[in-house]
């Protein structure tokens, strides 16, 4: 029989899920206009994640806690309210956004790296393996975000993206390049990386390195990564940017790329 204090201490973390949920349906505010306390993901990940990974062994209300660099170098795993598969890749280290300096640093944790490990979650809750091509993640700029900590939206790919990423494949090399056609409505410059995970390509170095005037200007970018397989069959990446836009309305929303509401991925495909 569970002890009095066990049970007690289960009854808290229902409790935390109840509420990470609640605070978690902001996190979508540049697609949705929703709008909450921009600490709500801070305080959900200090306040509850972390805490009770360390003292617990058990990350709840959280997917996961991964504190093996450091708390200030970790990331956490939560899923999101909003859509039945996304989940959030968020920084423990106190990291407002893609414009934090810190994300540039030689050490810095590669938290889409991170994020694309993640695409796990989004599997199990879809109750089947997702062809990689169908995977994205996503951080919004400054202007299209609603929580003031560095969260990557991890989901798949909107049906109508895919298809121009798949046309337009042949057109997306090893260079930033823009992209032929219009993607939800905007924009984006795009690259191609190969390898099966991202742990030795890190998009933010890609885009503060590559696309000109980003390193001083990081704040009004966005990034979206999608899985993609090469015309050899070999794994890779395509890295799509944008850069907001007051003039033209473009807010720099990477995260409309991405489908919160089903994922058309077929059920068979690698």
């Amino acid at each position: 029989m569970r002890s009095s204090e066990t049970l007690a201490r289960r009854g808290i973390r229902a409790g935390l899920v109840l509420a990470a949920a609640m605070l978690t349906a902001v996190s979508s505010a540049g697609i949705s206009g929703a709008q909450g306390d921009p600490n709500a993901l801070w305080s959900i990940v200090n306040g509850s994640c972390v805490p009770d990974q360390q003292q617990h062994g058990d990350p709840a209300p959280c997917a996961q806690v991964d504190l093996s660099a450091g708390e200030e170098e970790g990331y956490a795993v939560l899923k999101d309210l909003v859509g039945p598969l996304q989940f959030l890749l968020i920084a423990t280290g106190r990291i407002t956004g893609i414009e934090s300096p810190s994300i540039l640093e030689p050490d810095a944790t590669n938290y889409f790296a991170a994020a694309w490990r993640a695409r796990s979650f989004v599997e199990e809750r879809a109750g089947r393996t997702l062809p990689r091509d169908w995977v994205s993640l996503a951080i919004n700029s400054e202007q299209a975000r609603s929580q003031t900590q560095l969260h990557i939206h991890v989901d798949c790919v909107r049906a109508d993206v895919h298809q121009a990423l798949t046309e337009h494949a042949s057109e997306i090399g090893a260079a930033w390049t823009s992209f032929p056609v219009p993607l939800a409505g905007q924009r984006y410059s795009a690259i191609a990386v190969s390898g099966e995970d991202l742990d030795a390509v890190n998009p933010f170095d890609l885009l503060a390195d590559g696309v000109p005037g980003a390193r001083t200007d990081m704040g009004d970018q966005t990034l979206v990564v999608v899985g993609a397989v090469g015309q050899d069959g070999e794994p890779g990446f395509v890295i799509l940017a944008d850069h907001a836009d007051a003039a033209t309305g473009d807010r720099g929303s990477g995260e409309s790329l991405q489908d919160h509401t089903s994922c058309a991925a077929p059920v068979t495909g690698k």
